[in-house]
């Protein structure tokens, strides 16, 4: 049967956070469950794991910030102060913490402080100022290093702050009430100024893109942009010296365990896999090898024992979650935990200075649960299911599927089919590229995906040239050949059509950002291989966002780089025509859906306005979403809830019939 009437006729489906169980297995799985905030974000132990604290959601789409004193199993709650969102929290030692507060999900409102059982009293270091912990050095841990960026100078780099968190200068403000005075700016500068006990300043040059810290938190390198070119700098006292390091050639994953020595994926070797190794920032001389894979580059990150600050471990995917560990006493833990949880991956997030561990266990059909474990005692318990209205027995398996581009290249993806599906009862696909480019999609737990295939769909995601771990397969050139990525996404779907399992007439494709450029590339360049196609806060024409870029002050100093990899449109004009598939609105035969947030800083919705605009100027079927207060996707769950029941309409009645998807697998 077609969508349900509720969705197809577009009633709003009703948000009902206060539940936290599935629905019962005879009832269809609401949009909401698979959209809604965790219960659970990002827990971290303080140093000596007596409390622990988490981003959680109680009855809201608002994250606030959870305290639990672990023996006890007393709590404690920040809220986001009304409408105020926080999204990131670090402890700074046992009883202090830091975190991250936002408007609407998408102003960044500043940095504050509390401590454990005052956390209602808690006080601000910097307001209106964009901020990014780089590190909490080891010597004093209520001195963090913060990047700063002054939403009270149209957002110049302030560089990187050493803040004093024992100050207390005021209270949060509100600068963007009809009511604020000049003066109530000129106060919060000065308070935020006054945070601040040591400043290092951006390196000559260039526009900062990023700072590091060494193994023990003290700020040790920085990142500029300039001409198109990216460059390393090391700090040497209190000025900035440039390293002698090829950032188009290596990419940096961490600090090392030396002064000046950091972890690298290292440069690329005829038929090899690219590894992790070390390497002298000040010479630019490699080091030992950490990881070598047979068959992947390395892509991932380094786990530092908090104790010793050595590199322990690593984990990285290769078509799948894989933690590798160095240290012989991790090693016994992790096959110790993997024996106390089969089935599941298991990771360990976190580990005090006594011991005891953070651990998260995941698969494609469980959201993360999480769970302490004490080693000494040698007990375990846990700390929440992050999703608990996600009923496992109604997900479905997530599968690797090996393909070869049309080049001979050897990529894979990811195939989930809906209950049911069969060479006897073939299913519609949508193929969903991911964004990026320069990510990958990884084995796990994915909402869209399980959205989709509730809804009898199965789905494919392709993981196509310039997703990381591919690099040694092909020439460099291939990262920024956008044709050739496309190319490789219909050589996906044409691999699992062969499979015998999909319905070759309802195929569709849709994707987000990078994603939504894909979608529309496979209608016009494919036009008889998908029945429709969904771009969400998609980019479309590519000189166009060259132009946004160099006229944009926070994404000028890119312009050079895009200008360098994708070439010069004045120069190059048939390649750009080539690689923007909004000039060649006139070959979509089917319909088109697109959707965008009219507050996007990353890809500006303009994009989609001039699609809609050739879509209507070529007569093409298409329908429109786009949503004020919404950046670049939807962080607001109400509006999730309304993109994906519109996509579901969308997609049931240009895709056709559907049979329901049965209650388990």
């Amino acid at each position: 049967m077609l969508a349900s009437a509720a969705v197809a006729f577009g009633a709003r489906e009703k948000i009902d956070l206060e539940r936290v169980t599935p629905v019962p297995a005879t009832e269809e799985i609401p949009i909401m469950d698979f959209f809604r905030p965790r219960l659970l974000q990002a827990p971290a132990l303080n140093p000596s794991g007596t409390h622990i604290a988490a981003l959680v959601t109680v009855g809201r789409d608002r994250h606030d910030l959870l305290v639990t004193e672990l023996e006890t199993k007393t709590i404690e709650v920040v809220h986001g102060f009304g409408d105020k969102d926080i999204y990131y929290f670090n402890w700074l030692n046992d009883t202090r913490l830091i975190y991250l507060i936002a408007s609407e999900k998408l102003y960044g409102m500043g940095m504050l402080a509390g401590n454990v059982g005052q956390l209602k009293d808690s006080y601000p270091l910097l307001q209106y100022c964009g901020a990014r912990l780089v590190s909490i050095p080891e010597r004093n841990r209520l001195r963090p290093l913060v990047w700063m960026s002054s939403d009270l100078e149209d957002g110049r780099d302030l560089g990187v702050g050493e803040i004093n968190t024992d100050l207390r200068t005021g209270t949060l403000v509100n600068l963007r009430s009809a009511r604020t005075e000049w003066s109530d700016v000129v106060q919060t500068r000065d308070n935020n100024d006054r945070h601040v006990m040591k400043h290092y300043g951006v390196p000559k040059g260039g526009m900062g893109s990023g700072y590091m810290a060494d193994r023990d938190g003290e700020l040790a390198f920085a990142f500029t942009f300039a001409d198109g070119y990216q460059t390393m700098h090391r700090l040497n006292g209190d000025s900035w010296e440039k390293c002698p390091v090829d950032l188009d050639q290596i990419e940096i994953v961490g600090s090392g365990e030396k002064p000046g020595e950091i972890v690298v994926l290292a440069p690329r070797e005829e038929g090899k896999p690219r590894a992790l190794r070390f390497m002298d920032a000040g010479t630019g001389t490699l080091g030992e090898t950490l990881v070598q894979d047979k068959a992947y580059d390395f892509d991932g990150w380094v786990f530092r024992d908090r104790r010793s600050r050595r590199i322990v471990g690593a984990m990285y995917d290769r078509g799948g979650p894989t933690t590798m560990w160095f240290d012989e006493g991790y090693r016994a833990i992790q096959k110790m935990l993997e024996a106390r949880f089969p089935g599941v991956v298991v990771r360990i997030r976190d580990v005090d200075n006594s011991g005891r561990l953070l651990v998260e266990t995941l698969s494609d059909r469980q959201p993360a649960i999480y769970h302490w474990v004490n080693l000494e005692q040698r007990t375990v318990g846990l700390i929440k299911n992050s999703a608990p209205w996600i009923d496992p027995a109604r997900m479905q398996p997530m599968n690797v599927m090996a393909f070869k581009a049309r080049d001979g290249v050897k990529l894979d993806a990811y195939v989930t089919l809906p209950a049911g599906a069969s060479k006897t009862n073939r299913v519609p696909l949508i193929v969903l590229p991911h964004g990026g480019p320069w990510v990958r999609d990884a084995w796990g737990f994915n909402s869209e995906v399980q959205y989709l295939a509730s809804r009898g769909y199965a789905v494919l995601q392709p993981n196509y040239r310039g997703s990381p771990g591919y690099d040694w397969r092909f020439p460099e050139e291939d990262k920024y050949d956008f044709l050739k990525m496309h190319h490789d996404v219909t050589d996906a779907t044409k691999a699992v059509l062969a499979t015998g399992l999909i319905d070759p007439e309802r195929i569709a494709i849709m994707g987000g950002s990078f994603g939504a450029y894909l979608a529309l590339c496979g209608v016009v360049h494919e036009p008889a291989l998908y029945r429709c196609a969904v771009t969400i806060a998609g980019v479309f024409d590519w000189e166009q966002v060259l132009k946004d870029a160099k006229y944009d002050q926070y994404t000028s100093g890119r312009y050079a780089y895009m200008k360098r990899r994708l070439g010069d449109p004045k120069k190059q004009q048939e390649k750009f025509d080539a690689i923007s598939p909004a000039r060649h609105v006139e070959n979509i035969k089917v319909p088109v859906f697109v959707s965008h947030g009219k507050d996007d800083p990353v890809a500006s919705v303009g994009e989609s306005k001039r699609l809609i605009d050739e879509l209507e100027k070529h007569h093409v079927p298409h329908e429109v979403l786009l949503i004020s207060g919404e950046g670049h996707g939807m962080g607001h769950l109400k509006n999730q809830v309304e993109l994906y029941s519109r996509v579901e309409a969308f997609l049931a009645k240009n895709l056709g019939p559907r049979t329901a998807a049965a209650a388990t697998p």
